[in-house]
């Protein structure tokens, strides 16, 4: 099945940005799109991609600030996300599904509210609207909106950074959150999300997402309310080991009734890469579409 692997460019702040995105599959139009976090790229969602591709012509893209190309210093905020997302809907792809990851699940969730059938039916996988440090804490705090900032001088913001990405601290994330199997994160997995975050520039969005600068809303209601003014039925797809604070979040938004919710047995927050096969199937019979086209 081909597959082609394109580059776009976007502006923000008066900067231009270069950004992967690829193509694969045939039939209806299907975005992907990864979630933000410091290892995130839309490779994460390849394995996603590969079996969907027989039923779903798709489009996987990375996000403003993340990828693998460098990134400039910007302030990044969540009007920037919007934006490309809008973006990438009006120029890029015009889908019939969404199928949406962590934080890229709000920003899917909240455009769907607010334009009516621009995102089509909506896929989310471990949807998140409260970056890491605020969901440990419970709060938002003045220190997160420092930290977020500190690392944009180049000597010292880069030693920062680099606290929050080497080797041991990517290998704790990944085991204590990210994924269910300890061994997952192989020594060629590990050097592709190792990859993700020496790209130059990596710093300024990654740092801004932990610290929850980039959260797509301010507060569980508003979270929920964009949900209800969806006009078509979720799904919401979430892993039973997931941690608890982020679970918690996830299991509020399933009790709407637009909402349709399947918790997998195995998976933590990136249960869609871990375990593709598991995941593909649940969506597709979401969309009423036979498994074994999948």
């Amino acid at each position: 099945m081909d597959c082609s692997e394109e580059q776009i460019e976007w502006e923000a702040d008066g900067k231009r940005i270069r950004l992967g995105l690829t193509r694969f599959g045939q039939g209806p139009s299907l975005l992907l799109l990864p979630a933000l976090s410091s290892i995130s790229t839309r490779t994460e969602m390849r394995p996603l991609q590969e079996r969907l591709g027989a039923a779903f012509s798709i489009v996987a893209t990375d996000w403003p600030g993340f990828g693998t190309f460098a990134r400039p210093k910007i302030d990044w905020r969540p009007d920037h996300y919007r934006a490309f997302l809008r973006f990438v809907l009006d120029r890029v792809v015009q889908p019939s599904v969404t199928i949406a990851a962590g934080h890229a699940a709000g920003y899917a969730l909240a455009e769907a509210a607010d334009h009516p059938a621009s995102t089509g039916r909506l896929c989310l996988l471990s949807p998140t609207w409260r970056g890491p440090l605020p969901t440990m804490t419970g709060r938002r705090m003045r220190l997160f909106r420092w930290l977020a900032r500190a690392v944009d001088p180049p000597l010292v913001g880069s030693a920062l950074y680099r606290l929050n990405v080497n080797g041991p601290v990517i290998r704790m994330m990944a085991r204590g959150h990210v994924y269910a199997d300890p061994d997952w994160l192989t020594p060629e997995r590990m050097a592709e999300k190792r990859a993700v975050t020496e790209a130059p520039g990596a710093r300024h969005a990654s740092l801004r997402f932990v610290t929850g600068e980039l959260d797509p809303f301010a507060d569980r209601t508003a979270f929920l309310d964009a949900a209800t003014r969806v006009r078509s039925s979720i799904l919401v797809v979430y892993g039973g080991s997931a941690p608890a604070k982020s679970k918690a979040e996830m299991t509020a938004l399933t009790s709407l009734a637009s909402v349709e919710s399947v918790e997998l047995p195995q998976g933590k927050l990136s249960f869609y890469e871990e375990f593709p096969d598991q995941t593909a199937r649940v969506i597709l019979q979401f969309l009423g579409i036979n498994a074994d086209a999948g």
